[in-house]
């Protein structure tokens, strides 16, 4: 999305032109995205309380470099999650541009890391939680990746973190509000979308979506910021358990988002679309994509992660290590009570294998060493860790695998 300088004036806009703003009660769509609303609550709530706490957790970091990888990937700009997992160890491609989109996955791990602690907790809407979003983004991208150019000067303008545009810009066929007009309309954003109950907030979790890329009021990053923005509004909102991610459904449906985006940013269609500005029925047609793209992701991972399954494909990975001698015998009995529990004390380690705690220490080692198992320090707890560079086997789908 580049700088367009042709010379839009502030005309004053109104505040009337980005409505609708919701879903209204009265509207003849607001029972079909209600339901699916009241879907997607109760399969969220299902999905994270089927997990132990600790599987959760690590599972949680996983999905975290999921999200990023496929949020970028809209954006054009493809990480793959093993290379993320090699930045977060300091581990950078010598390629400048590699190392640059590992720079800037880097980033929006540690931003969504801070949604998922709770640090934007029911700020997502709010003018000053957006701009601290961009802040905290953009002030870890390398400087090759905070400028933008004119279309038309080729000129080239510096994207400043937690900065409203200054200048007027055109995104495809859409003109956003002019520069002067951007605080006017996120203050009513913010006044639209804070306060709501559960249902009218996961309808605003899509509606505010796009609302938010039609102000535009980021010189860029505004797709980051959005899909960052709706995730947090989710998680106020539903019990995630931070297992389920929107950026993949969307990325695998890139084409119908787009199509969509662009249809809310139409007028009215006629006298039965809505009261508004804008297309009413665009925004309805949009926030039932939107859930049931939400819903199709939940339902994948209830696929990937049901007890069985994954216990079942994680131990025949297991197996074929031992095998191969890559890891000590009776690895899987201490990996399936990691699984089971959630988390496994290491002094039971010997108790489960039945052997001397020196043994027990060697098997608990080498499953630290392959990044199998986590732990907080050397007394804590062992965690099962899901690494990406196994994702292949163990949560088939969940990404591309690995190239080179």
């Amino acid at each position: 999305m580049a700088a367009d300088s042709s010379g839009f004036e502030d005309p004053r806009e109104g505040m009337a032109l980005m409505e609708p703003l919701l879903i209204p009660e009265g509207s003849r769509h607001r029972s079909g995205v209600t339901d699916l609303a009241v879907e997607l609550a109760a399969r969220s709530a299902g999905l994270s309380r089927s997990l132990p706490q600790g599987v959760q957790a690590a599972l949680a970091k996983l999905v975290r470099a999921m999200n990023c990888y496929y949020s970028n990937l809209i954006e054009g700009h493809d990480t793959h999650p093993v290379d993320i997992e090699r930045a977060l160890k300091g581990d950078y491609s010598g390629d400048p541009q590699r190392r640059n989109l590992q720079l800037e996955a880097e980033a929006h791990i540690a931003v969504q890391e801070w949604i998922d602690e709770g640090g934007f907790e029911g700020r997502a809407a709010t003018v000053g939680g957006l701009i601290e979003l961009h802040r905290r983004f953009c002030e870890q991208l390398p400087r090759d990746l905070l400028r933008v150019e004119d279309p038309e000067t080729k000129e080239w303008h510096e994207v400043i973190p937690g900065g409203l545009r200054q200048r007027p810009v055109r995104v495809g066929r859409h003109v956003p509000v002019s520069p002067d007009a951007v605080p006017r309309f996120l203050s009513r954003f913010e006044a639209a979308y804070g306060n709501l109950g559960m249902t009218d907030s996961i309808l605003a979790s899509a509606a505010a979506h796009h609302r938010l890329l039609w102000i535009h009021p980021f010189l860029d990053g505004n797709g980051r910021v959005a899909r960052l923005m709706s995730l947090a509004m989710l998680r106020d909102v539903l019990d995630t358990g931070g297992v389920w991610s929107i950026a993949r459904g969307l990325a695998r449906n890139v084409v119908d988002y787009k199509a969509h985006l662009a249809a809310c940013d139409m007028s009215r269609r006629n006298d039965l679309d809505g009261r508004g500005h804008l297309s009413e029925e665009a925004l309805a047609e949009f926030t039932a994509f939107f859930l049931r793209v939400c819903i199709d992701q939940v339902k994948f991972m209830e696929g990937l992660i049901a007890p069985t399954r994954l216990r079942n494909r994680i131990l025949i990975w297991v197996e074929e290590e031992v095998r191969a001698g890559t890891l000590p015998p009776r690895s899987g009995v201490v990996i399936e009570a990691v699984l089971f529990r959630g988390e496994l004390p290491r002094g039971d380690v010997g108790a489960l294998l039945g052997t001397r705690q020196r043994q027990a220490r060697r098997v608990t080692s080498v499953l630290l060493e392959r990044e199998i198992l986590t732990s907080e320090s050397s007394r804590a707890p062992l965690r099962l860790a899901f690494p990406a560079r196994l994702a292949p086997r163990w949560m088939p789908g969940l990404f591309p695998e690995a190239v080179g």
